[in-house]
């Protein structure tokens, strides 16, 4: 297209849009946000809206889209949660001055991963842009959450190790150099629907980026964040703050800090683990029944994404946790915790609300909210006076002048924006009052304006009045006889009306005082916001005391209503639970949970267990990972006592799953789970393994599962609960040292199987596999045929006979009635007890039996 071809209003548009060729540009004009030519028509795809025409290019009509500027919020919410980015482009001059188009420019670009504004963000999710660097074979990570000014980075040596940062990221955007290495490897480890940005690469440059960082937290050098050394941690941590920038086209003064994530800081998962113990997500993907809904009791927003940040990341540094579960002891000891989540509800979300304060985009029900929650402050500060807890109101400073400026600064209830004023409280500023109150006294002056013209004119019915269209006027009957002064302003149905000199004069200066009033409390608005910039960072620190206090009152209301125990911590190594329970099933289940004890210790390092299917193999090696982890985030647990060691790692290799788009089969996905145990546990690794090997052939899979086994006893000497279906392994107890055998308990009735879901020493000797497939509703015929073949399968291995192959050829018949009847015999024998039979009753029940196999 040729610039000169168009209109100067489209050649702006043109200019503007060049600057932002990947962003759909929302081109102010009057009362909508346009947009053009290809951001017309998939803004029209997208958002369900008409794609109309305007003007032409090239002899072509320009396409033209379009939404209500007081509705765009809903609108840009669409897009974002769809992975666009949308740049907003302002009027910034004055159209009663402009000469040609109305000057415009862009003010900010909204992204997946930059957002502060309330009503585009999940108040319970956070909200993470974060950049991926490859420096001298270490993947640097940073990740900002801009509504809360949280910036840390993290540097990982493996590509494991980045898909689990990834996985507990879960990066709303990420970015990316162009031509990384790294751009195909993230792809397969974030959600498909996040947008992957590719950025320059002097973006990434660590030597530059350390000014940058440098800058931005007003030091000579990085020392006291620990990253004197992280080229990667840092070329990726300047990455975001050049996007971020960019992106804002403003400062960011409410981020003041970078904190270095070291892996010795928390105990490490991976992505398969986090997904198996349904952390924040069920394995379905959904919010429900996982354990943070679960755990979730916060009454602010902050307070619930703080709880999501501690469970994926559980503290290994046993003073923290036990300084965290010192104040959940304390608050439910006293009973505080009720009454201070009463105070903390009026708080809010206080974190997001400082934010929009520091990038001066809050509204006016922002500053109503962020007064009404320092007003809570000297409350709360008073009660956690308490030692156990004064660690967080020493993070509470006093607010007093900040909470009666803004008090005086801002009335009782505001409109949601500052547009048209009537935000400032009166008294707040001598001038606007002034202004205010000529503008408001005009009713008195215009009484005496009515009086005096209907005496002056003789009309009773004359009166004045005003409308937004013709401003102020005078109003008579169409009959009424006017003086020559009366010049017709407009005419009505049965009245008309006029305009005079005097009242002309007083419209202008009211109009005036009130263009006045305006531009004066918008500018002093902004003055507000500037004034509040110094005491952001004492704001934040408190913010973040708050949050935590909601969530460590969140434990305490909830370990007192379902009976959790403070967890033991100790320096050695082993686990002992007694009474263990399952957090999330025993939430949800409508009957009594089934406790269970857990040891693992030096004697005890490997425990296989073997039992029914459905009957609680997996819950009972979830639930002591779950309660390992609660118990290093400090949180109270489900069990009757809990006794902890150091952990350093947790794995699971839990459930069937394949990722087929990637070319993996259900067997290879677990076979590169069981790589990644293999070869990254330690003897302070909780390790959860469930029916290894069951993927491919018996033999083969028996092997495995053996060979798996005997490494994490023997090699790893993990804490390893091992379940399995495989009775050949329970051999090892017998073979290997520190490792026992454990089942959990059914009772066989008939046809049908009880699940007692108690877990006791020993191994089982039976699976009831086909009890359980009879209670999935599997065909009876179907049944009746297994117990054919199981029975010649057993028999064959009563004789040591070959392996009969499971697959052969099967007879195109069912079996025949003489077989059919032996096994139903055979099921009467096993329920029988002898001892209970008369001879009588033993005599006819063999002539029964006699009988049925003659009429075969």
């Amino acid at each position: 297209m040729v610039a000169s071809t168009h209109t100067p209003m489209m050649q702006q548009y043109l200019r503007i849009k060049a600057e932002h060729p990947q962003t759909l540009l929302f081109y102010r004009m009057g009362d909508f946000y346009e947009l053009f030519f290809d951001d017309a028509k998939k803004a029209a795809q997208l958002l369900d809206i008409s794609l109309t025409k305007r003007g032409q290019s090239a002899g072509e009509p320009i396409p033209m889209a379009g939404v209500p500027y007081h509705a765009a919020e809903s609108y840009l919410g669409r897009l974002l949660r769809l992975g666009e980015s949308v740049a907003i482009c302002e009027q910034i001059g004055d159209p009663a001055t402009s000469k040609g188009p109305v000057e415009r420019k862009v003010v900010r670009v909204l992204t997946p991963g930059t957002l502060s504004d309330e009503a585009l963000l999940d108040t319970h999710q956070e909200s993470l842009l974060v950049a991926v660097s490859d420096y001298d074979n270490t993947f640097g990570v940073a990740s900002l959450e801009l509504s809360s000014g949280r910036f840390s980075v993290s540097e990982h040596a493996s590509t494991e190790n980045l898909q689990a940062e990834l996985q507990r990221l879960q990066p709303a955007e990420l970015l990316i150099a162009e031509q990384s290495d790294v751009q195909a490897l993230a792809k397969g480890f974030i959600a498909a629907s996040t947008p992957l940005r590719s950025r320059p690469a002097w973006e990434f440059a660590a030597d530059s980026n350390t000014q940058v960082l440098c800058r931005q937290f007003a030091t000579q050098d990085l020392t006291g964040f620990g990253l004197q050394q992280a080229e990667a941690a840092i070329a990726a941590a300047g990455a975001v703050l050049h996007y971020v920038k960019a992106t804002q086209q403003s400062s960011l003064p409410h981020i003041q800090s970078i904190q270095f994530e070291h892996h010795d800081d928390a105990i490490t998962m991976d992505a398969a683990t986090r997904r198996n113990l349904e952390l924040t997500e069920n394995l379905s993907g959904g919010k429900t029944h996982c354990l943070s809904a679960v755990l979730d009791r916060s009454v602010t927003a902050m307070g619930s994404r703080l709880l999501k940040r501690w469970l994926h990341r559980p503290l290994r540094n046993q003073q923290l946790i036990n300084q965290r579960l010192d104040a959940v002891s304390w608050l439910a000891s006293e009973f505080q915790a009720e009454s201070l989540q009463d105070s903390l509800k009026a708080v809010g979300d206080m974190e997001r609300i400082l934010a929009r304060v520091a990038l001066q985009s809050a509204r006016p029900r922002d500053l109503t909210r962020l007064r009404q929650a320092l007003q809570q402050v000297p409350a709360i500060r008073s009660v956690l006076k308490a030692k156990p807890v004064s660690f967080l109101a020493e993070a509470m400073d006093d607010f007093t002048e900040l909470e009666r400026l803004l008090s005086d600064a801002i009335i009782d209830n505001p409109p949601v924006v500052i547009r048209d004023g009537g935000v400032l409280a009166s008294g707040y500023h001598a001038e606007l009052d002034e202004l205010r109150a000529l503008s408001q006294g005009a009713t008195d002056q215009l009484d005496q304006l009515a009086e005096r013209e209907r005496q002056r004119t003789g009309i009773s019915s004359l009166k004045v009045g005003y409308n937004r269209v013709h401003g102020f006027y005078i109003e008579t009957s169409r009959q009424a006889d006017v003086p020559a002064d009366y010049q017709r302003r407009q005419t009505l149905k049965n009245a008309e009306r006029y305009i005079i000199p005097e009242l002309k004069a007083f419209e202008d200066k009211v109009l005036r005082s009130q263009s006045q009033a305006l531009a004066l409390e918008k500018q002093l608005y902004q003055q507000l916001l500037t004034d509040l910039l110094p005491f952001v960072p004492a704001l934040q620190r408190c913010a973040a005391a708050l949050a935590q206090l909601d969530v460590l009152a969140a434990f305490a209301l909830h370990a007192d209503e379902q009976n959790y125990c403070r967890p033991e911590l100790h320096s050695g190594m082993g686990i002992q639970i007694e009474q263990g329970r399952h957090p999330v099933v025993e939430f949800y289940s409508e009957s009594p949970f089934i406790a269970n004890d857990l040891q693992i210790n030096e004697q005890r390092r490997l425990n296989i267990i073997t039992g029914p299917n459905m009957g609680g193999k997996s819950t009972y090696m979830r639930q002591a990972a779950l309660i390992t982890l609660l118990a290093h985030i400090g949180c109270f647990v489900p069990a009757q006592r809990a006794r902890i060691g150091v952990i350093e790692r947790i794995f699971t290799r839990i459930g069937a799953s394949d990722e087929l788009a990637s070319g993996r089969s259900t067997f290879m996905v677990e076979m590169t789970e069981t790589a990644n145990i293999l070869n990254n546990a330690n003897a302070r690794s909780l390790v959860l393994m469930d029916e290894i090997g069951r993927g491919t052939s018996t033999y083969d899979g028996l092997s495995l599962a053996w060979a798996c086994a005997h490494a994490l006893a023997s090699d790893r000497q993990c804490m390893t609960l091992f379940a399995t279906h495989y009775f050949e392994l329970t051999e090892l107890a017998e073979q290997l040292p520190a490792t026992v055998n454990l089942h959990v308990d059914a009772s066989e009735h008939g046809d049908t199987v009880a699940f007692l879901h108690h877990v006791r020493d020993g191994a089982a000797n039976r699976s009831f596999g086909l009890q359980v497939a009879r209670l999935a509703g599997v065909p009876h015929e179907v049944i009746r045929n297994a117990k054919v073949k199981l029975s010649e399968l057993e028999k064959s291995a009563a004789r040591n006979d070959k392996q009969i192959p499971l697959f052969a050829a099967q007879p195109e018949t069912v079996p025949s009635e003489a077989d059919q009847a032996a096994v139903q015999i055979a099921d009467e024998l096993r329920e029988l007890d002898a001892d209970e039979l008369t001879p009588r009753q033993a005599h006819d029940l063999l002539y029964r039996w006699k009988k049925k196999l003659n009429q075969t």
